[in-house]
């Protein structure tokens, strides 16, 4: 899904956002460097394998994925972070490691700490290395329906 399709889910539902472009990087801290979002407000997406099937887990870009809060969270027996060969054809027109956190677009499970909903806005790579998205967390959480749940470490 490139960035004009998210826009076009975006705008067909009513949200108003923000879409930044910025120098190449790839890191969720990079990212928020260039685009000179706080860092508290830029998610990083994970993909996980939880029980065989993929998920997204939303974390703030300076933290990392707690695996047994992730498995405690959705009631799971194994959860794994995917490797990028892993989730390779899941998003289609997504530059590889620049997924937006939608993953009920692409069939997924969202899981999303905690520290992400207490700020007003969340910001994320929209499907480039070169282009962030940041909106209203209350919109993300009403068009997303993510479980809410601590599942981030420093």
């Amino acid at each position: 899904m490139p960035a004009a399709k998210l826009k076009e889910f975006l705008d067909t539902n009513g949200v108003k956002y923000v879409a930044i472009r910025h120098s190449l990087a790839y890191t969720a801290q990079e990212v928020a460097a260039s685009a000179h979002v706080r860092g508290k407000e830029m998610a990083k997406t994970v993909v996980a394998q939880i029980d065989g099937s993929l998920a997204l887990i939303v974390i703030p870009a300076a933290r990392k994925v707690d695996v047994d809060k992730v498995r405690e969270a959705a009631g799971a027996t194994k959860v794994s972070i995917a490797t990028e060969w892993d989730f390779r054809n899941a998003f289609p027109e997504c530059e590889l490691g620049a997924m937006p956190p939608f993953g009920n677009l692409f069939g997924m499970r969202v899981f999303v700490d905690p520290i992400l909903s207490r700020d007003e806005e969340i910001a994320f790579n929209a499907c480039s290395h070169t282009e962030v998205i940041r909106l209203a967390y209350a919109d993300f959480e009403r068009l997303v329906k993510p479980t809410v749940a601590p599942v981030a470490f420093s």
